[in-house]
């Protein structure tokens, strides 16, 4: 799990249950993506709450949940320089 702290002392993450991010204080967590099955029974990764693309289709849910995570901390947890 990456912790990336920002210049105010924030505190961003991927949400995992690897670690109790309440215990650095009350944390503010919401959606990035929704992983969902298409018409076709594939999986798609929709980035959009967070301005992403969609990803997909995979025919594993969890394939989908790779991409997700990988796009995430590729593109919005870590700031580009």
């Amino acid at each position: 799990m990456q912790l990336v702290i920002d210049p105010a002392g924030q505190v961003h993450a991927i949400y995992d249950e690897d670690f109790d991010l309440a215990a650095l204080g009350p944390p503010v967590i919401r959606r990035a993506s929704h992983v969902e099955p298409g018409p076709d029974g594939r999986w798609h990764a929709d980035l959009a709450p967070v301005a992403g693309p969609v990803l997909g289709p995979f025919d594993r849910r969890s394939e989908a949940l790779e991409a997700e995570r990988c796009w995430l901390e590729a593109h919005w947890l870590v700031p580009q320089a």
